[in-house]
């Protein structure tokens, strides 16, 4: 697919890996709506980004919430026929800790926003993509976002890992279930990255991670995220799999 004509649906693309293919996809020409829950962080960058971006309010766990804003995105651009999921919390905690045993409506926020919110979008993007007209054999793309975490999770990711690793779960039967419709399906998994979700770590804490990270010892950007989902949208024969995306890093 022609990475310039993205009409793209981001979750998450207020902020981090969201905002940074955001700008990727508006540089290259093509146009995005950006789904988050903070509006007024969303305003700005959607202003800042001009006239082929947009922000919807969405809260990424509610089925109403997106199936809405897939109809107002695909309004705005003229249809949607890229879509890439980045919305997420790390939802960090012990299940026995010295506050007591984790609760289990805390476990449940971790999965509605990171894997049910990844089902609604999949679900609201491919309604959209599988009425869109062929381009060499294609209708659309969906790009979630895994982590590491779903292979070496680390004391303290139970949720988050459980996630994720669901979300690497789900991308081959996905894009087997819409070869059909000629949308392909994939999955990329981040190692240590610069995004919001890295603030409250201290400096010291930092250069010890990625004093870990064999090459390059450095936590990964998001632009460098924005470029591979740029390689995912027009590389026609990947499909069905999750790239890791970590500098050879392996969670202890």
């Amino acid at each position: 697919m022609d990475f310039s004509q993205s009409k793209a649906l981001i979750s998450g693309g207020a902020s981090g890996l969201g905002l940074a293919t955001a700008k990727h996809i508006i540089a290259a020409g093509g146009k995005v709506a950006l789904l988050d829950i903070n509006q007024e962080q969303g305003d700005a960058v959607a202003k800042e980004l001009g006239d082929n971006a947009t922000f919807i309010a969405t809260d990424i766990s509610k089925e109403n919430d997106v199936e809405q804003a897939a109809d107002k995105a695909a309004e705005f651009m003229g249809g949607i026929n890229l879509a890439v999921g980045c919305a997420g919390v790390l939802g960090a905690g012990l299940i026995h800790s010295k506050k007591g045993p984790m609760p289990a409506d805390y476990f449940q926020k971790v999965v509605d926003i990171n894997l049910v919110g990844s089902f609604l979008l999949t679900r609201a993007a491919s309604r959209h993509m599988q009425e869109n007209e062929e381009v060499n054999g294609e209708r659309g793309v969906i790009i979630h976002t895994a982590s590491i975490a779903a292979y070496e999770g680390q004391i303290g990711q139970t949720a988050y890992s459980a996630t994720k690793s669901a979300i690497v779960g789900m991308v081959l039967p996905l894009a087997r279930e819409f070869a059909r419709i000629k949308v392909r399906v994939m999955a990329v998994a981040p190692g240590v990255f610069e995004t919001p979700m890295m603030e409250k770590i201290t400096p010291e804490v930092c250069e010890q991670i990625a004093a870990g990270i064999p090459n390059p010892s450095r936590f990964g950007t998001p632009e460098e995220y924005a470029n591979l989902v740029q390689h995912i949208t027009e590389n026609a024969y990947l499909n069905g799999t999750t790239i890791r995306l970590d500098a050879a890093a392996r969670l202890q």
